[in-house]
């Protein structure tokens, strides 16, 4: 009897796990990557530093436009005293200034090189989350090209000093430029100190360096075009407190000037800036054409991350469909979707109303709009609300957690997957991403008898469905569309930021839960629970 009754319950055991894995989207494929484990080991010290709040790896595509914005204003500063003339004598009057033309210089070269860094940064953060491909694509290759303005930028900044740094500068550009048949003569020329540098050249460079930055401008639009309410800027605190540091770094290191250009001397031991001109003693050493076929390979290769990266067919998410016989019209999965996927339409059917219909080429799988509908039509096939209650119930009559026993709820990127989902004496339910939560899988397990559900989000500033833990937290206390309803206790219900690399934070909270959940009047089961007849009774009323 006893082996009897072990084999009826693995098989129902698989069974279950297979249910449940269809609600969410594995990827422990994905954290086996050495990018992934660096940048979750970086996120988690990040945030036991500054928060997750005010973490700047979390934020450094925002830090890149605001010191966009900063370049934007110190440079207008610049402009204003630099002279076509004599580059280099009015450059060295700015840095004279002790008052503010030495300070504006350093916060300027200083933001140019951290907006650089900061771009660097996002883009291994993209792609070491593999949130690069499909829909997605655009704003990588957007964002490459973005990365390539701003080296033009730095490097007609640069030149326009006109010190050694910039003879350097000027010398291997028009070494490349020259491989390449757009000139009548080579350009290199005019370096060779025969004659005085033409007029022109000081004048194309401060054109370049200040027109580039509209290209800049217009592509950060395209760059977040197929994102709804992007976060463009970081949180008010933390772009103060990068000003500030740059700011004191510009104070306390300010910004010297090398030798003055002289095209009769080859420039030696010349400082070269580490953003900007790293390439620059490698490529001085290898012909110019080898250059460009080392410097194109690695552009294709970037430019190509979209389809290297992309999943097999049979790997890739399922995108979200809608059941239009039980959509409401109520709208708001088109409100919640955050890449502006799912549109209103009129009803074809011979109903009166409209109806959500989902932009495929738009839509990233995120699973967003699963917890946003609250008669559970929409979402991934085998993800919906319906499946997920579905696969709830059968975990729960699995699992059959008692009055005292707290439920983790663990979005699939969080501390509460990547720390307790081998636990055995942790009672684990994964989900794929917080915001993919419908509130009746919660209000199912406190009323059948759990003794609390604490659910494990990602950081809300790095959710992968963007506005997950968002979403979640104002359906269970703010009463948003698919709401979770009065009659479920929120005493039993507890929510916590832990990103992959705050196993620790997410054992601590739970810890203190359980311990709460202990001193609430023990929680009593309610017979037949029954979920989807709600749902059932709304389709029906719609229907008619």
């Amino acid at each position: 009897m006893y082996l009897s009754y072990c084999y009826d319950k693995y098989h129902r055991k698989v069974g279950v796990d297979r249910l449940v894995e269809r609600i969410h989207v594995r990827t422990v494929a994905g954290r086996r990557r050495i990018s992934w484990r660096l940048l979750t080991w970086a996120d988690g010290w990040m945030n036991r530093i500054y928060g997750s709040r005010f973490n700047p790896l979390y934020q450094s595509g925002a830090i890149v436009v605001m010191l966009l914005g900063v370049l934007l204003a110190t440079g207008l500063y610049l402009l204003v005293f630099y002279r076509l003339g004599r580059p280099y004598a009015s450059v060295s009057g700015i840095s004279g200034q002790v008052w503010v033309g030495r300070w504006v210089r350093g916060l300027h070269r200083f933001s140019s090189d951290a907006a650089l860094g900061a771009a660097a940064i996002h883009a291994f953060r993209m792609y070491a989350q593999r949130r690069d491909w499909g829909a997605r694509a655009l704003a990588w290759v957007s964002g490459l090209v973005l990365v390539f303005l701003i080296l033009v930028c730095g490097w007609t900044g640069y030149v326009l000093v006109w010190d050694s740094h910039a003879q350097l500068l000027a010398i291997e550009g028009a070494r490349l430029l020259d491989v390449l048949p757009i000139f009548s003569e080579p350009i290199s020329r005019a370096f060779t100190g025969e004659r005085g540098i033409p007029g022109g050249f000081f004048f194309l460079n401060l054109f370049a360096h200040v027109a580039l930055p509209v290209g800049v401008g217009l592509l950060v639009w395209i760059h977040v075009s197929r994102v709804a309410r992007p976060g463009i800027l970081p949180p008010r605190r933390l772009s103060i407190a990068v000003v500030a540091g740059l700011l004191v770094l510009a104070l306390v290191w300010p910004v010297g000037m090398a030798a003055e250009a002289n095209l009769f001397t080859i420039p030696r031991d010349v400082p070269l800036d580490l953003f900007f001109a790293f390439w620059l003693p490698l490529a001085r050493q290898v012909p110019a054409w080898v250059v460009w076929l080392v410097g194109g390979t690695i552009t294709l290769l970037l430019l190509a991350i979209p389809l290297l990266s992309r999943p097999a067919p049979e790997r890739r998410p399922a995108k979200s469909v809608v059941n239009e016989r039980q959509c409401t019209g109520c709208e708001q999965c088109m409100h919640d979707c955050p890449y502006g996927a799912i549109l209103m339409f009129d009803r074809t059917d011979g109903r009166d109303g409209i109806v959500a219909r989902v932009d495929p080429d738009l839509c990233v799988s995120c699973g967003i709009c699963i917890g946003s509908c609250a008669p559970m039509a929409l979402g991934p096939a085998e993800r919906t609300g319906r499946d997920q209650l579905a696969a709830v119930r059968a975990w729960n009559a699995l699992n059959m957690p008692g009055a005292h026993d707290v439920v983790m709820i663990g979005c699939d990127w969080s501390a509460g997957t990547a720390a307790f989902a081998a636990d055995a004496r942790v009672l684990h339910f994964p989900i794929a991403c917080a915001g993919n939560i419908h509130t009746s899988t919660v209000e199912y397990l406190v009323r059948s008898g759990a003794g609390g559900v604490l659910i494990a989000t990602c950081a809300e500033r790095d959710c992968r469905g963007r506005e997950g833990p968002k979403w979640l937290h104002q359906r269970l206390y703010e009463g948003r569309e698919a709401e979770l309803k009065e009659r479920v206790d929120r005493a039993r219900i507890r929510v916590v930021e832990a990103s992959a690399g705050d196993a620790r934070v997410l054992r601590d909270a739970l810890h203190r839960f359980q311990a709460d959940v202990a001193q609430l009047a023990a929680a009593s089961a309610e017979d037949n629970v029954d979920l989807l007849a709600l749902c059932d009774r709304v389709e029906e009323g719609v229907a008619s």
